[in-house]
């Protein structure tokens, strides 16, 4: 499948790493497409078959993102953003699907006096004092 099929591959700043475990039979096989030259190598393969079963299951996918009602993609919250919500007397729920991201320079106190709760598919970035400070609130 080319790379256009499904955009440009991400940069190493907007992918998370993860690990799997996969039986040498498993292994094995993707060693074998990749040598025969059907995929550039197994990251390469292991991505594809990842989007293909999105593709797969794309209806289900949008369905349950409006369901949900999570922002879809890139959402970053700033200070500013954050002491606009407190100065409003609003408090916020974060509801991403994607990367979430609360600034470096946002404090402890000022994220749980603004963040009622947190649910992030994908990843969530943030300081690990504001993470800390939120823990009871992620779900």
């Amino acid at each position: 499948m080319s790379e256009s099929a499904h955009g440009p591959k991400p940069k190493t700043g907007d992918s998370e790493k993860i690990t799997i475990n996969l039986g040498y039979v498993d292994l094995g096989h993707i060693d074998l497409l990749v040598q025969e030259g059907f995929y550039a190598n197994r990251t390469d393969l292991i991505r594809t078959a990842i989007r293909n079963q999105i593709d797969r299951h794309g209806d289900a996918l949008r369905q349950a993102v409006t369901r949900k009602s999570v922002d879809l993609g890139l959402r970053h919250y700033s200070r500013d953003d954050l002491e606009a919500a407190r100065d409003a007397g609003r408090m916020l729920d974060i509801r991403v699907l994607g990367l979430a991201t609360i600034a470096q320079d946002v404090t402890p106190e000022l994220a749980r006096a603004t963040i009622a709760s947190v649910a992030v598919l994908g990843a969530l970035h943030a300081s690990s004092a504001v993470k800390a400070a939120l823990a009871d609130r992620m779900r």
